[in-house]
C-alpha cells in the first residue's frame, strides 16, 4: 500500500469516524444515565438531517454559502434537542422504573415511529443538498488533495467533542450527570432534579446527533429517509468499542470503526463490498477480547 493511499484513506476514515464519534455520544451519554440503548438516535440523525436541508432551503436565497449552512445546522440541533428531550418526556420516562426490555421496545417503537413519519412526509425520495460550495478546493498534501470540506468537517466534530468533554467534566450539570450515572437515589437525595438532567442529556446527545446530519448534507450531498439507520448501527458499535457509557470510548470508537472501515477497504480480500461485515469482524473481536470495550469499565452489581 503505498504513501499516498495510506494518507488518503487516513483523511476519509477520519472524516467517517467523526460521523460514527458524534452519535455513539449520543448513545454512550443515554447509556451511561439510565442504562437505555436508545435506537431511535439514529432516526434522529436522520431527521436532523432533513430539517438542515430544509432550513438551508429557505435560508439559502438569502443567506448563502457557509453562514447558511451553520444557521442551518443550529437549527437542526435546536428541532432534534426538542425532538430528543419529547421522546425522553412522554416515551422513556413513564417507563424509567420498569424492567429495561420494556424500555428497549419503547425505543424499537420510537424508531419506527420517526422512521416512518419522515418515509410519508418525504415521499420515500431521497433529497439533494445543493451547498453551493467547491467541493475540489482544498489543499495538496502528500502526494493527496485533502478538500477544505473535509478539513473543516474533522476540525468542527474535534472543537465539538472537546466542547462535549469539557462541559461534562468541568461544568455543575456535567457533574451531575455523572453523579446520576452512578446512584440516582442518593442525588435525589443531595438535591440534584434527576428528571431535568436526564432531559438535558437527551438534547446534548440530539443534537450532537444534528451536527453529524447536517455535516453529512455537506458531505454528501443528499439526504434520503433511510439514512439514519446504517449509521446507527454503526454508531452502536462504535460506543460498543470504546466502551458504551464513556464518553471518551465513544470519540475513540467512532474513529477507530472510520479507520478501520476506511483502511479495510483496502485489503485485497475485504474490499467496499465487505467493509460492514469486516467491521462488525472487527467488533466481535473486541468483545471477546475485552467485552467492557477498550475504555469502558466493569460494573459492580450491589446485592
Amino acid at each position: 500500500m503505498s504513501l499516498e493511499i495510506v494518507l488518503e484513506q487516513l483523511v476519509n476514515g477520519l472524516v467517517l469516524g467523526s460521523f460514527y464519534a458524534l452519535v455513539a455520544l449520543g448513545y454512550s451519554m443515554v447509556y451511561g444515565i439510565i442504562k437505555l440503548l436508545n435506537f431511535a438516535h439514529g432516526d434522529i440523525y436522520m431527521t436532523g438531517a432533513f430539517v438542515c436541508l430544509s432550513a438551508f432551503g429557505v435560508l439559502s436565497g438569502f443567506l448563502p454559502g457557509v453562514p447558511g449552512i451553520i444557521v442551518s445546522i443550529l437549527i437542526a440541533m435546536l428541532i432534534s434537542g426538542v425532538l430528543g428531550y419529547m421522546t425522553q418526556r412522554f416515551a422513556y420516562r413513564p417507563l424509567l422504573g420498569a424492567p429495561r426490555l420494556s424500555l428497549l421496545i419503547t425505543a424499537i417503537g420510537v424508531s419506527l415511529v420517526i422512521y416512518n413519519t419522515v418515509m410519508v412526509v418525504t415521499n420515500s425520495q431521497p433529497l439533494s443538498f445543493q451547498s453551493g460550495l467547491n467541493n475540489t478546493a482544498g489543499i495538496r498534501f502528500g502526494g493527496i488533495d485533502i478538500s477544505y470540506i473535509k478539513i473543516v468537517l474533522v476540525a468542527v466534530s474535534a472543537l465539538v467533542m472537546t466542547g462535549l468533554n469539557l462541559f461534562i467534566n468541568r461544568t455543575m450539570a456535567g457533574r451531575a450527570m455523572r453523579a446520576i450515572s452512578q446512584d440516582q437515589d442518593t442525588c435525589r437525595l443531595m438535591g440534584i432534579h434527576v428528571s431535568r438532567i436526564i432531559g438535558l442529556t437527551f438534547i446534548l446527545g440530539s443534537a450532537l446527533a444534528a451536527v453529524a446530519g447536517g455535516m453529512a448534507c455537506v458531505y454528501y450531498g443528499n439526504v434520503r429517509f433511510n439514512m439514519g439507520y446504517i449509521i446507527g448501527i454503526k454508531a452502536f458499535t462504535a460506543s460498543v468499542i470504546g466502551g458504551i457509557g464513556s464518553i471518551p470510548g465513544a470519540m475513540l470508537g467512532g474513529l477507530l470503526l472510520g479507520l478501520l472501515e476506511s483502511f479495510g477497504t483496502q485489503l485485497e480480500f475485504v474490499g467496499s463490498a465487505w467493509k460492514d461485515v469486516f467491521a462488525f469482524g472487527i467488533l466481535i473481536l473486541i468483545l471477546i477480547l475485552k467485552p467492557n470495550g477498550l475504555m469502558g469499565k466493569s460494573e459492580v452489581e450491589r446485592m
